[in-house]
């Protein structure tokens, strides 16, 4: 195995339990110049980086805190400017292509996100991605990183940083049927199936969260998975519990970027 693949596969996720221990200006260039370096449609970058520093903030903003947080926004506003710089009208045609626009501009800026926490982790630096971005009030995130309204959408952020403790083995993967499809899409049979169920009751494999399913009633880890944690019911039964979602905040939020029509 070489030096990049080593890396990718000693990816792992720091929840919450960042050190003091500060990421430096020159690891932090090196990861931004690395993000940037993604692919991206017709060369266009799509999304802005916004650098987090404070861990007041970033607390406030994500629910933890650790070196740096980078947030990745779509965002067509610098294309927009450039456009009208040179005397065109960019976005004469964005409200009929504006969920074509978020799905080119959401690939751009994922790609890059994952170049940087590759980056990141290539320098003995580790991280978490977090969908935090989008709980609670989400015109705070707007409000707080000063993001325009029009044509922005925060989609994703990751922190940055070096863990307090040891967080152990990267957590194992699914990568057989069901995950990887040659030649044609499969639909896992009922033995493919047990299959995946034993493969996540393993705990040597670390595929699930960390949470003692079997303590709570839970004869498999996916059923406390979706019975529980995602809150979604048996047939004829009620949910352990329902997390809260922002779907129509989000959706409005979209609309007034312009990337669903109003």
């Amino acid at each position: 195995m070489n030096e990049t693949l080593k890396t990718i596969h000693s990816l792992r996720s720091i929840h919450g339990r960042f050190s003091e221990r500060e990421v430096s200006a020159y690891d932090l260039r090196q990861i931004l110049g690395a993000a940037v370096r993604a692919a991206t449609a017709s060369a266009r970058q799509a999304y802005s980086i916004v650098v987090v520093e404070d861990r007041a903030q970033m607390k406030e903003l994500l629910g933890y805190d650790a070196s740096r947080a980078l947030v990745f926004c779509v965002d067509f506003n610098r294309l927009a400017d450039l456009a009208e710089h040179l005397g065109y009208d960019y976005l004469a045609g964005f409200p009929a292509m504006g969920l074509l626009h978020f799905v080119t501009g959401s690939t751009d800026a994922i790609l890059a996100a994952q170049n940087a926490a590759v980056a990141a982790r290539s320098l003995g630096i580790d991280s978490l991605f977090t969908n935090a971005v989008h709980r609670g009030d989400m015109s705070r995130t707007y409000r707080m990183l000063r993001l325009p309204e029009e044509r922005c959408f925060p989609l994703v952020a990751l922190l940055l940083g070096y863990p307090l403790d040891d967080p152990g083995p990267p957590r194992g993967r699914l990568d057989g049927p069901g995950v990887i499809h040659f030649g044609e899409y499969h639909r896992l049979s009922a033995a493919e199936r047990d299959e995946a169920v034993r493969q996540y009751d393993d705990p040597e494999r670390r595929l699930g969260l960390e949470v003692d399913w079997a303590a709570q009633g839970f004869s498999h880890y996916l059923e406390w998975l979706f019975g529980h944690w995602s809150g979604v019911p048996r047939k004829g039964k009620k949910a352990a519990r329902r997390r809260p979602t922002n779907v129509d905040q989000m959706k409005s939020l979209l609309r007034r970027a312009g990337f669903l029509p109003k």
